[in-house]
This record gives C-alpha cells, structure tokens and sequence, in this order.
C-alpha cells in the first residue's frame, strides 16, 4: 500500500507493530488504506521477492547506499520506503530477556525508539519529497548541502524521494555525485511509477526492486481477514469482485472496500455486503450473464446477444465494461484451454470454473484469440463514441460473423491447396451465424471440407495451359490480377529467350532479385506445368517500357517537327505536347469527352446576383 504524507497517528491501533496485533479501538475513523498500513517488512503482501534480498543484505551487512523502488500504484513503494528507514535506524533498548538492539535489521518485532516517529513522517532525521512539487535544482541542491551534516537524532539520514521521475535533468545531474558518494551517514529511496523517465546514470547508482502487482487470490484473502477485523460481512464473490477492480494496488482495493462497506450500510439492514451490491456500486455486469453473453455471441445467435446486452445496460451495466469482461473471460477460457491449472486460482468463482473449462473445450484457440482482439477493439471504439449501446451491438455482430471464419490454413485447404500444385475447389458461399448451443463455429463448415476432400483427391489434374509469348504471359499476369509482377515484366526483364517451358532474361538495372523465383512459382501456379527461368549477364532486349517510351519518343520527334504543331507550340510559350492520341483513340473517347464538355452542374448559381430585381 502506497499512500503519501501521512498524519500522525492518534491511537493505540495505529501504533501496533503488526497488522494483525492486538490494538485499542481508534480514537478517530481512518480509512482502510491508512489503518492497515503495514508497518513492517512481515505484513507485506505479494512482495516475498524483494523482502528475501533485503533481509539477506542487511544479515550480511551489504546495506546499499541508495535504493530505486518502482511498481504500478499502490503496491508499496512508499510504505517499503519508510520501512526501510525504520531498518536503518532501529534502536531497541535491552529489556528482561532481551538484549539491546543498535544496528541495521529488518527484524522489528518491536517498536524501536525512533520506529512512530518515522511510521508518522515526523522524523527529523527522515526527510521525505515529492519530486511532483519539488521539480527543481534549487531542491535538490538544498538536500546535497544538508547532507554533509549528520543526524540530529538517528543513526542514518534518509531521504525519501516520491514520483523521482519528475525530477528536471538539471535536479538529476545535480545529484549525481553526492548519490555515488554519499556521506557513510546517508541513505536515498527513490519510488517512481515510471521507471523508463528515470536516467540511466540514476539507475546505475541504485539498487532497484520491482514491486509486483498483488494476485487477484492473494488480494482476496488480504481483504478477507481485514473484513474479519473490520467485523463486516461480505460475500466471497464480492471480494473477488474487489480484487479484480483493484487490478493488483492494494491501495485501490481497499478504497473500494471502504466504499462497498458504506454502500452496504446504505442498503442492507444487516449491513452484509453482497454481489450484487458490488455490481451496482462498480457499474459492472452480472458474471453469469457476462458468461451468457460471450456464449451466445459466439454461437452466432446475435439476436440474443443484443437482447442480453440490452438488459444489461437497462440494469446499469457501463457497454463497454461488458465487452471488457467478455474479453476476460475470452483470456480465462484461453489460459484454461493451455494451462488448466489456472481454474485453482482463489481469485475465480465455481461458476467461471465451470464454465470457462467448458468454453476452453469447446472453443479453439483461434477462435478465442480473435475474439479477443474484437472485443479488446470495441472497447477503444466505445470509449469514443456518442452511442456506446448502438457501438456495442456492433462488436456484438462483428464478433458473432468473424466467429464462423476459418483460419489462414484451414481456408487454403477447404480452398484445396492442401497439396501441392492442386487447384483450388469452388467454395461454397458462407452463411451467417446460426443460433443454438456453444460450439465450436468452425465444426460444420470443416466436416463439410473433410466432405470435399475425397473428390478433390479423385478429380483429375488441370491440363496445362499454353503461354505463346512473353505479351501472352504479361497479358496473363493482368489477368491473375498480380499486379507487381505484369509492373516488373514490363520494366525490368530484358527478354533473351521465350519458349514454352522456359524463360531466360537480363535484370534491368534496379529490377528485383527476386524476380525469376517469383516467376517460377507463378508459372507453376497458372500452367501447372514446372517452369525453368534463368537470369543472364547480358544479351537482352529493351524492357517492353523502354520500347515504349522509345516509340513515344520518335513519335513526339516527329510531330514536333511538323509545322502546324510547330506555329502552334511559337505562339503559345511554355506549351509541349503531353501527350499522343492515334485516331482509333480519339474515336473511341470522343463519347466521353463530349459528355465531359456539355456537362451542366447545378450545384451553383453564379449569375443570380444579376437577375434583374422584381418590381
């Protein structure tokens, strides 16, 4: 838990060294994320990581000078943070049965002499700076002078540095130096969200620790003792409900907590928090129908997709957050389907169990990806738009149509290029969804493939087919509507020789490398027939563009040369001749250029102004 510039505490409670202690009842209410603030390194949820590498440090007496904190919000940077100062500066006078404590260590059983003061930010010796307010060299400049002094009170001076990202460069290169080399009585933390902003020279000079997010079933069980000690009744499924909101922040989930319990107060009797309170107050929808929802919509049956979706928004359900939970539970079912180990999570109710084992059996993995990638994509679409109902029933039918597509390579087989050289079968043409029960929505359209395949197997090969020439084979490639390839024979092959069966060319200078192998495959392809095409040095005739450019040439020359073209280009300067038209051209156009010339628009009324004004 991450909160920053707490108060003093003002109870017993507050004080305690353990979450889980016994303590008086606050004198005061304290929200949720500041009561149960853990205290020491033992009441750190998630973070055993971390909490390992520290512990052996300081047994071993490797204390590092400065250490770099960063995680998403509310995992426990500044917490970490204060707890480690506590470690630095642990003092423990002896009592009976126990000796003096004045050394670094992470075991604090106890409250130490300087441990509330710390806990409180109100420690003299512990300094702590948002960098979000405190940008400037001027700020930093004012810790590097105070940290030649040493501590008024502690054993180690400390500075907590929050948000260390939004340090100027100017701040960061100004405490370059004294951070390589503080003083032996100095210690930093830094905590930062965004640890890409932070140099690279900063880092280097820390001892960096990721806090992870909080597991969703983790997170769950946290809230549960605290409901227990809260004496708050809740069900489990609305604890699930919290742990998923809080997407991993401690600090997120219990703020939810504290807002679920005062919401159930509010409309319970009992004061039990349920379900569907949870729902009401997060604007989410109701798992099951979520469930009903994705199943449907993946059975094609859009008609009761709509209708489900409807009622959901009738009852307060945000669209898009409908289409987001339809996309986690596409990843549950797909996580289920690849790792079944996952239904154990604590985080997931028996009914998504049940029914998630049941989509990853039914569903293929592409078929669960793509729904992924649709709903994920309606959701941006929905966070933009003025009708976010209209704009969900569409992903609803986009997803419902695409759910009935094959893949890449179950296409070329129904499309019979399962093997080599075969020509492609006639493809029936694709219906729209069907209703029914969950299924996979590809099973019928492959059986009726698997029908197919049998007479594609039989049918007798295509004969070849005859290229006369090297026109006939561009000609060929216009066809096929490959268009790269009619640019390349036209611009880059210098034909030296064309027979059927084989091809031998010059590259023009800049043609593809790749020219003849993507020939070879093409001709394969359209002759069924094996096509040897080689590429020589030299010998070839001009590219059919540059026998064309070179006829335009010669005919633009003599045009030029002709003395009516002549006097008309002398009497208008700055004309030229664009472009060359023979007489069957100028024929067959003409229709067309007449139309364009007695063309009438009506969109415009330029003479109105000079109508004469009436009477």
């Amino acid at each position: 838990m991450d909160q920053e510039h707490d108060q003093p505490r003002s109870s017993v409670e507050d004080a305690g060294p353990s979450l889980f202690g016994e303590a008086a009842p606050a004198a005061a209410y304290r929200v949720l994320a500041r009561k149960y603030r853990p205290v020491t390194f033992a009441d750190l949820i998630g973070q055993e990581p971390m909490v390992r590498t520290l512990e052996n440090a300081f047994d071993l007496g490797r204390i590092h000078q400065a250490y770099l904190l960063t995680g998403v919000r509310g995992v426990g940077k500044t917490t970490t943070a204060r707890i480690l100062a506590r470690a630095f500066n642990y003092e423990l006078p002896a009592t009976d049965g126990r000796p003096a404590i004045n050394q670094p260590t992470i075991h604090m059983d106890a409250l130490g002499a300087h441990c509330q003061a710390i806990i409180d930010s109100r420690h003299v010796d512990v300094l702590e700076m948002d960098a979000a307010s405190h940008t400037g060299i001027d700020d930093v400049r004012e810790i590097i002078d105070n940290a030649r002094y040493r501590p008024v009170m502690a054993r180690t001076k400390v500075y907590i540095i929050d948000e260390v990202h939004m340090l100027s460069k100017a701040a960061f290169n100004g405490l370059l130096k004294t951070l390589e080399e503080p003083p032996e009585h100095v210690k930093f933390i830094f905590a930062t969200t965004e640890i890409d902003k932070v140099p690279v020279t900063v880092r280097s000079r820390c001892q960096r620790f990721d806090l992870r997010r909080i597991d969703a079933g983790l997170l769950a069980a946290h809230l549960r003792k605290i409901c227990e000690r809260e004496q708050v009744a809740i069900d489990p499924d609305a604890l699930a409900m919290i742990a998923r909101a809080a997407e991993g922040s401690v600090r997120d989930a219990l703020s939810l907590l504290d807002q679920a319990i005062a919401y159930g107060a509010a409309h319970s009797a009992s004061g039990a928090i349920s379900a569907d309170d949870l729902r009401l107050m997060l604007g989410v929808a109701d798992k099951s129908r979520v469930i009903d929802l994705f199943e449907a919509t993946m059975a094609g049956d859009v008609a009761t997709a709509i209708a489900l979706l409807e009622d959901l928004y009738n009852g307060g359900a945000d669209p898009a957050q409908a289409l987001l939970e339809m996309a986690e539970f596409a990843h549950l079912a797909t996580r289920l389907k690849l790792a079944p180990e996952t239904a154990q999570s604590a985080a997931l109710t028996p009914e998504e169990q049940r029914r998630g084992r049941d989509a990853a059996l039914r569903l293929s993995v592409p078929a669960l990806t793509r729904a992924w990638q649709i709903l994920m994509k309606g959701v941006d679409e929905l966070r933009g738009s003025q009708r976010p109902l209209q704009a969900a029933d569409m992903v609803l039918v986009r997803l419902a149509y695409a759910a009935d597509l094959p893949t890449p390579g179950e296409a070329l087989k129904q499309l019979g290029f399962g093997a080599q050289g075969s020509a492609p079968a006639a493809a029936a043409p694709a219906g729209p969804p069907r209703g029914g029960p969950v299924a996979t929505r590809a099973a019928p359209q492959p059986q009726a493939a698997s029908a197919a395949r049998p007479v594609l197997a039989q049918a007798p090969a295509a004969p070849a087919v005859t290229i006369a020439s090297f026109d006939a084979l561009v000609a060929l490639a216009e066809e096929k509507r490959d268009i790269r390839l009619k640019i390349a024979l036209e611009s880059e092959v210098r034909l030296v020789r064309f027979e059927q069966g084989r091809i031998e060319f010059e590259l023009a200078p800049g043609g593809a490398r790749d020219l003849a192998s993507l020939l070879t495959q093409r001709l394969q392809l359209w002759t069924n027939e094996r096509w040897m095409v080689s590429v020589v040095a030299a010998g070839g005739a001009p590219t059919l563009k540059e026998t064309r450019e070179a006829e335009e040439r010669r005919v633009r020359s003599g045009l030029e040369a002709d003395p009516v073209v002549a006097s008309v280009l002398a009497h208008f300067p700055g004309a030229q001749i664009v472009a060359v038209r023979s007489r069957d051209d100028a024929a067959s156009q003409a229709p067309r250029l007449a139309e364009e010339a007695t063309e009438v628009r009506y969109d415009e009324a330029p003479y109105d102004d000079l109508a004469p004004e009436e009477d």
